[in-house]
């Protein structure tokens, strides 16, 4: 994989730039990361914020989480399309949890771990190999 590699929003207002591979590629099978992306799982490319540059408008949104810390969210306001989300309480060591859309190479985003499998639509298959926590790691 050469970097950087692009990805935008749906819209294509949105357009960022990734350094660096991912920390972490991560998907989550809670109710709430469900209904955000509205299929079965959300993956997440966990990243360095001064990995990754952006160039459009976004919004904000936030909710707090199971674990009481918050979670706020960056969204394109054209077409709605999540971009990434982050801890506004761990700003020092800030690291960004990219919704990887519109790559213009996406084979990077292949999940390595499985979290909240507790929640898991039944039909939904696991791949072999993967790191699986039934709840948050």
């Amino acid at each position: 994989m050469k970097y950087p590699i692009q990805g935008s929003c749906q819209c294509g207002q949105l357009r960022y730039t990734l350094h660096q591979p991912p920390v972490k590629v991560l998907a989550c099978h809670c109710t709430e990361c469900q209904k955000l992306s509205s299929s079965p799982y959300s993956v997440t490319a966990i990243i360095d914020a001064d990995a990754i540059e952006f160039d459009g408008e976004m919004s904000d949104w936030s909710r707090s989480s199971d674990s009481g810390n918050t979670n706020n969210a960056k969204f394109c306001p054209g077409c709605g399309n999540r971009v990434y989300h982050y801890n506004p309480d761990n700003m020092a060591q800030l690291k960004l949890k990219l919704k990887p859309i519109q790559m213009d190479d996406d084979g990077v985003f292949e999940p390595s771990t499985h979290l909240w499998v507790s929640e898991k639509l039944d039909w939904v298959e696991i791949p072999p190999g993967v790191t699986v926590f039934d709840k948050q790691a």
